[in-house]
């Protein structure tokens, strides 16, 4: 045989690693453009839905003020516990079981459980409605300290039954990967929610809460409803036998997924009643000012798992390496996406609560840089319990949740004698520290999980940097501080951008509008011929 013989066998196996590597980077920065489109379309709803919410939030503070703000935090806690009960977890397995059956081609599976689910979502629905009127005295007793906010806490189980009835009507969409439908939504119900519910408090003041509240809810249940019957089915029939019979699978899956609402909601509020009872309204105002500004960075990116990645996660839940890659895609792209916005909330803060608060909120400045170390850990977190989910193991995150925000509620309870209210924002970062280290141990118990070599890269210079950030007004006068904060922030933002570019790769068309731009080239550099 001669050399050159010898040596075609090794340069046909060189060339088909070569092969196999070019396509597996290919599929790689498929999967990233697909994360990337999904939390794009929801992170542009979200945008939209940011910018009215500026202008909602703003009306709404100086319409009701610190204690009004106060008071819808608790009755939002309230009807987020009832809708949880009522929910019975259906929802999120409907979400599955659609997820399921859609992936696979199913369609007549699809449309069962779709009847299925619109039936069981009046029914719980109307259940928890008339369970919330009856507890009201106990509610408001435990609430508020006295029976005056009965007749509002019995209202709000109107929001229950049409939550309810909204909530499978989401469930649908998102089971079917429907994303711009979802978007849709989300900033239709925002714009309309928008004017009803200024106009009510403009007109009632704080007598419009709970209206402003039912009337959301109705609008939500709307458009919700126009979307999902969009939906191409197949022709099914289905008896109301059948569906209670089917329902029972739902609820099977779902049981868990009550235990695990009921705790995460039943933590909310018992944190907000906490606050309401040892300190005042205005605390709990405070509160929610600043932990609803600490999420709007992460939420988009939060919602896009739920929207796409939970589905995608749940097609692939027995193939353990292609969750473990997912998991890690999804990870590593959140961060990109949500850092910049963390980072600039960071060292902005006391001007992003003069802006979307009065100054009746500047005790919020410092609670937010804390809720915000905080939704830095949910961006980390929320991925490997998606994992779970995925997986059917419903009582294991049931547990796991338990353990947590029992955590969190003694935390609260603990630092708020130590450091007064600002111990409830510490606490809620000292959850999600515990969390992600939590849900890292076991994930890696049962798909054998762990951060990939480019999660950790990026969290080696994401942590300090934030850290930094954060301790700038330590050291720093106020000017200097944002000053050095906001160049940081700029600084790492274009890093993010240059990161993410690398994943999609130079096909994708934000690659190639990018190097369009000034500088753009540069962000593209070392990926161009990829």
């Amino acid at each position: 045989m001669s050399v050159a013989d010898q040596r075609a066998p090794e340069e046909q196996i060189s060339s088909e690693h070569a092969i196999s590597n070019v396509e597996e980077s290919k599929s790689e920065q498929s999967s990233y453009g697909q994360i990337l489109k999904s939390s794009s379309i929801v992170g542009g709803a979200q945008v939209i839905n940011m910018g009215i919410g500026l202008v909602r939030t703003k009306l709404v503070a100086v319409l009701i003020g610190p204690a009004g703000i106060g008071l819808v935090g608790v009755y939002l806690s309230i009807t987020a516990l009832a809708n949880t009960l009522a929910g019975m977890g259906i929802q999120t397995s409907g979400v599955r079981d659609v997820a399921k059956h859609h992936g696979d081609g199913n369609a007549e599976a699809v449309a069962a459980t779709v009847i299925t689910l619109r039936r069981v979502c009046w029914l719980t629905g109307i259940a928890g409605a008339a369970i919330l009127a009856a507890a009201a005295p106990w509610i408001s007793q435990t609430s508020f300290g006295s029976n005056e906010y009965t007749l509002p806490v019995a209202l709000l189980g109107i929001t229950v039954f049409l939550s309810n009835l909204a909530g499978g009507q989401s469930a649908i969409l998102q089971g079917t990967r429907r994303i711009g439908d979802l978007a849709r939504v989300q900033v239709l119900g925002a714009i309309l929610g928008t004017l009803v519910s200024v106009g009510l408090y403009a007109w009632l003041g704080m007598a419009g809460i709970v209206p402003a509240l039912i009337a959301l809810s109705a609008i939500s249940l709307l458009v919700s409803t126009h979307y999902s019957r969009k939906i191409p089915l197949a022709p099914a029939s289905v008896t109301w036998r059948q569906s209670l019979v089917d329902a029972g699978g739902l609820l099977k899956f779902g049981a868990s997924m009550v235990v695990a609402g009921l705790v995460g909601a039943g933590a909310t509020y018992a944190i907000r009643a906490i606050l309401s009872n040892q300190l005042d309204l205005q605390a709990v105002g405070i509160y929610t000012a600043a932990f609803t500004l600490s999420g709007m960075f992460v939420k988009f990116v939060l919602q896009a798992m739920g929207a796409d990645f939970y589905p995608r996660l749940t097609a692939v839940s027995d193939d353990h390496a292609a969750m473990r890659r997912l998991i890690n895609e999804q990870t590593k792209v959140g961060l990109l996406l949500a850092f910049p916005g963390l980072l600039a909330t960071l060292a902005l803060a006391p001007w992003v609560i003069a802006l979307f608060y009065t100054s009746e909120f500047a005790p919020a400045a410092e609670m937010l840089k804390w809720f915000v170390i905080g939704c830095m850990g949910r961006v980390l977190s929320w991925p490997l319990g998606f994992a779970l989910l995925a997986k059917g193991q419903g009582k294991l995150f049931a547990t796991t949740e338990t353990v947590f925000q029992a955590f969190h509620v003694l935390m609260v309870v603990g630092l708020i004698h130590g450091v007064g209210l600002l111990g409830a924002a510490i606490a809620f970062a000292a959850l999600y520290f515990a969390h992600t280290a939590g849900m890292l141990a076991i994930t890696r118990q049962t798909i054998g999980f762990l951060w990939s070599r480019s999660v950790l890269t990026q969290l080696a210079w994401m942590v300090p940097v934030a850290a930094t950030v954060f301790s700038c007004d330590l050291i720093l006068p106020p000017v200097a501080s944002t000053a050095a904060g906001a160049l940081t922030t700029v600084a790492a933002t274009i890093l993010c951008l240059r990161h993410l570019v690398t994943c999609i790769g130079h096909h994708h068309r934000i690659t190639q509008a990018l190097t369009r731009l000034p500088g753009g080239k540069w962000l593209a550099k070392g990926i161009a011929q990829a």
